[in-house]
């Protein structure tokens, strides 16, 4: 508690800060949401939780404000250290939000007034603390893109390439790599034999860990890494990692169908624990990835060429 009271302590504007920032939720609470149709409430929040509870695809929205608390909180010391003051330019990222959610209240598309809204809350910050806290804070603040739900219809615009790109991908490996033979009929997986099918539905899309691993990504990144370009290619390896994932646990259910039968194909996809272990190798290609390019590591080896060199100059 007294850490919490000392950062407060050094944040400046904090009057400012609060009024605006409450302001700001309040508009978004009583004007937010103009499609009353299936949601009969003004509230963005109202529409938004009412969205996430009937979409079971994009629950991971109710964590994302904690995790980004987190992220910020952890490296406090950062940010106490940067120089914080009023910077107005700021102001025209709150300004475009204020566009942004007209537009999305106009037209009654909701969502683009949640991205308004998390995008003003940056621009007001930004202008109470300043430049510098804008870019230190760009990074956990992205991470509010996945509380923009997308809804039935904008999810299958997403998971159905995906669908595709894994059914085509786990049928050519089965066949060239296995030598299991195996068919694809668009989102279909058929064997030879006909003994056992699959159909590559929505929910095995990779929709899910697509939105883990590209979470995890950033979260890492962020933690891990204090130049853009590390951060950047950590983060763009994410979608190539989901995907080798989503082929990877297609490909344990051909396996298991192929050696004990349609069941047992059954039981690899709906276990709750076989539906981690796609997991293991997009979380392993991260961490191995954040090893090679790690500034620790780079550091270390050039540290290692002169000692090597002084000991071939003696002997």
């Amino acid at each position: 508690m007294a850490e919490v009271q000392s950062v407060w302590r050094a944040t400046p504007n904090r009057v400012p800060l609060l009024v605006l920032l409450a302001a700001w939720v309040a508009l978004f609470h009583w004007l937010g949401n103009s499609t009353l149709g299936y949601v009969n409430t003004p509230s963005l929040f109202g529409w938004w939780t009412w969205t996430l509870k009937n979409t079971p695809d994009e629950e991971h929205a109710w964590l994302i404000p904690f995790v980004v608390v987190v992220l910020l909180w952890s490296r406090r010391e950062d940010f106490l250290s940067l120089t914080k003051r009023a910077w107005m330019p700021a102001l025209g990222v709150l300004l475009l939000a204020i566009l942004l959610h007209t537009a999305g209240y106009m037209i009654q598309q909701t969502r683009l007034s949640v991205l308004a809204f998390f995008l003003g809350i940056f621009g007001i910050a930004g202008a109470m603390l300043g430049r510098q806290w804008m870019v230190a804070a760009m990074v956990p603040f992205s991470l509010f893109v996945f509380c923009v739900p997308l809804g039935p219809g904008g999810t299958e615009i997403v998971s159905f390439p995906l669908r595709l790109m894994a059914t085509k991908i786990t049928a050519v490996f089965c066949d060239v790599i296995l030598g299991i033979k195996v068919m694809q009929n668009g989102t279909q997986l058929l064997d030879a034999g006909g003994s056992y099918q699959y159909e590559v539905a929505a929910a095995c899309s990779g929709i899910r860990s697509l939105t883990a691993i590209i979470a995890f990504s950033v979260i890492y990144a962020y933690l891990s890494f204090k130049t853009s370009w590390r951060r950047l290619l950590v983060v763009a390896a994410a979608i190539p990692l989901a995907v080798v994932a989503n082929v990877f646990r297609l490909t344990l259910i051909v396996l298991a169908a192929e050696a004990f039968g349609q069941s047992a194909g059954n039981y690899v996809h709906e276990s709750s624990i076989f539906g981690l272990v796609p997991y293991i190798p997009a979380i392993g290609g991260t961490l191995l990835l954040g090893w090679w390019i790690s500034e620790d590591r780079k550091a270390r080896r050039n540290a290692e060429v002169p000692i090597l060199d002084g000991v071939a100059q003696k002997s």
